[in-house]
């Protein structure tokens, strides 16, 4: 395949500027066993699960120097040349960035408060982040608090025994992330994303091995380039029923936002019947969809969903081009974010798990209790976990309310994520994110080719997302390895078997999350709550909460700039509520 771009190198060494928030606690692995394949190869394996919502790995310890040195136990790397990058797209002045970069500069040039807000916020993914980032840029002091030893929620990653990473997804940053790409740009990260050719890449099942190709036109605009992707390929769908799926999509063309708004209530496979629009092409192309969105399939995912994502796709030029993180996300991501936070004021504490939310006589927050009896206070106060941690902690006096009653409805969906080292490099596969068209994965990527500090010339390392995992998550890992083994059979049939006999495994992680991002079935939409609650003071953020972009790493990080602008704007009743209540602190037990 024709490649076309520049060239990228290995630079990622940095001074280490972390140690004062990470635990000084020795990592320690969980779940550790081992089996030998066909050839007696031993394939050294790492399992973690989790209950109640949060996900728990390894314990994550970042070396006192260059983090993203070469390890010891491998041998020196041939090439220097790691990946071929695309050049990042004009997304500056599409109209969706200019927003967002208009909230963002809302926080710098706000009035200086007389005198700041302390924040409470539990929980350091990307909505806890961004709205603890986005109240620093306002002037504010947040107190951000993390379960875990570890940064990034669904983002995190752990890095084993033998130096390499695994994470809890597969994470590609889109062209249409006006929020995170704009974050990207503030903090001054834009290099650590790694775009790719502006296509969508599927695999081809009734052809084991073989590839479907989307491909968008970078001289055409938008949303002619997508079109002429759909138009251009023919071998996933005929042109009869091309016609019919365009002639089906025509009211949510026409209709605009209020159509996509009312389809809420209508699964995916339901709507497309409806629309008299050949099962096939739900088959074809909507059941991959559906896994990669949410991790469930058509027949429960609300046609909301696949609307909106088709809306921003086809509406933006470069909507659908996709980025990889440049390395590990806690370190190349979360980090940055950190250390803005902390330049201005602010703090973040690993470790720290919410044991109570403690009320006042008025049936507003007065404090957190941590497992730990420390009790931490503040002005205003922010949950940006989970919806499913929530509504674990959530008072007995609050249940009653119908902003939080609503929240039973949403529940986050289980996913897993598996990473597979082999003996050796696999050819048949792509500088890309795939589509597996698998009944049991999502998407997969050779993250030894896509991602500069995962990068090996010699051996492969596949990341995939193995959905809907509903019936798996409680399985052993060995049988979810097994079972992803099978399935890779299919998509590299001349360089994999299950049995091994072929390509071997050296090692795996699996990372089971049984609650993951909210599902978005028909009828959660309604549920969805604002940022800023009923109790005076009590603010949520997360991809479940109100927002435009649904469950996503730009739905979390909006979340959490909206939350920021609602507490905001409420400074004013917030420092006069602090002024009648005692100057906030932090007691030890």
């Amino acid at each position: 395949m024709a490649q076309v771009g520049h060239v990228s190198a290995v630079s990622l060494s940095r001074p280490n500027n972390i140690a004062n928030i990470w635990s000084s606690r020795s990592a320690k692995t969980s779940g550790c066993t081992s089996r030998r394949s066909s050839s007696s190869t031993v394939a050294r394996m790492y399992g973690l699960s989790f209950a109640g919502g949060d996900a728990m790995g390894l314990q994550l310890r970042i070396p006192p120097v260059h983090a993203f040195t070469s390890r010891s136990n491998r041998d020196p790397l041939p090439l220097k040349v790691v990946c071929i990058d695309f050049p990042r797209p004009e997304l500056e002045n599409t109209i969706n960035y200019l927003e967002a970069a208009f909230l963002s500069s809302s926080f710098r040039t706000s009035p200086r408060p007389n005198k700041p807000l302390q924040v409470v916020i539990v929980g350091a993914g990307l909505a806890g982040l961004s709205t603890a980032k986005y109240l620093a840029d306002a002037g504010h002091k947040p107190i951000l608090l993390e379960a875990r030893d570890v940064l990034g929620g669904k983002v995190a990653a752990w890095k084993d025994d033998e130096g390499d990473w695994y994470e809890t997804g597969l994470h590609i940053f889109f062209g249409a992330y006006p929020n995170i790409q704009n974050l990207f740009g503030e903090l001054g990260i834009n290099d650590r994303l790694q775009w790719k050719e502006h296509s969508m890449i599927f695999a081809m099942p009734n052809k084991p091995g073989e590839f479907s190709r989307f491909d968008f036109p970078e001289v055409l605009p938008s949303p002619i380039n997508g079109l002429w992707a759909i138009l251009k390929n023919n071998e996933m769908l005929t042109w009869p029923e091309k016609i019919k799926f365009a002639i089906g999509l025509l009211p949510a063309i026409i209709g605009g936002q209020s159509y996509v708004e009312a389809q809420d209530g209508i699964t995916v496979e339901d709507w497309m019947r409806k629309q008299g629009i050949p099962d096939r092409v739900t088959d074809e192309v909507f059941i991959a969809m559906s896994k990669a969105l949410n991790f469930i399939n058509p027949d429960e995912l609300s046609m909301q969903c696949v609307l909106i994502a088709l809306n921003r796709f086809l509406q933006e030029k470069h909507g659908s081009k996709m980025a990889f993180l440049d390395g590990n996300p806690p370190e190349r991501l979360c980090m940055p974010i950190v250390d803005h936070i902390q330049s201005r004021g602010g703090q973040v504490r690993l470790n720290s798990r919410i044991q109570k939310i403690e009320l006042d006589k008025d049936g507003s927050v007065k404090s957190f209790i941590l497992n730990n009896g420390n009790v931490i206070e503040g002005d205003a106060y922010v949950f940006a976990t989970p919806v499913d941690v929530l509504k674990l902690l959530l008072p007995e006096d609050w249940r009653e309310i119908e902003y939080f009653k609503k929240l039973e409805k949403l529940v986050g969906v289980p996913v897993i994520n598996v990473h597979i080292w082999f003996d050796r490099k696999l050819k048949n596969t792509y500088d890309h994110l795939l589509f597996s068209r698998s009944p049991l994965l999502s998407v997969y990527a050779d993250m030894s080719v896509t991602c500069k500090e995962y990068y090996n010339p010699n051996q492969s390392m596949l990341e995939l997302v193995f959905a809907p995992a509903e019936e798996w998550i409680s399985r052993s890992n060995e049988e979810i390895i097994d079972a992803t083994m099978k399935e890779l059979a299919k998509l590299f049939p001349d360089e994999i078997s299950a049995d091994q006999s072929k390509a071997k495994i050296l090692k795996y992680h699996v990372v089971k999350t049984p609650r993951s991002v909210y599902k978005t079935t028909p009828g959660s939409e309604p549920c969805r709550p604002l940022q800023k609650s009923p109790v005076e003071g009590f603010y949520l953020a997360g991809d479940y909460t109100k927002q435009k972009y649904l469950a996503s790493m730009e739905g979390a990080t909006l979340s959490g700039k909206l939350c920021a602008q609602a507490i905001v704007k409420d400074y004013e009743l917030l420092a006069a509520k602090g002024q009648r209540k005692k100057v906030p602190q932090t007691t030890f037990a």
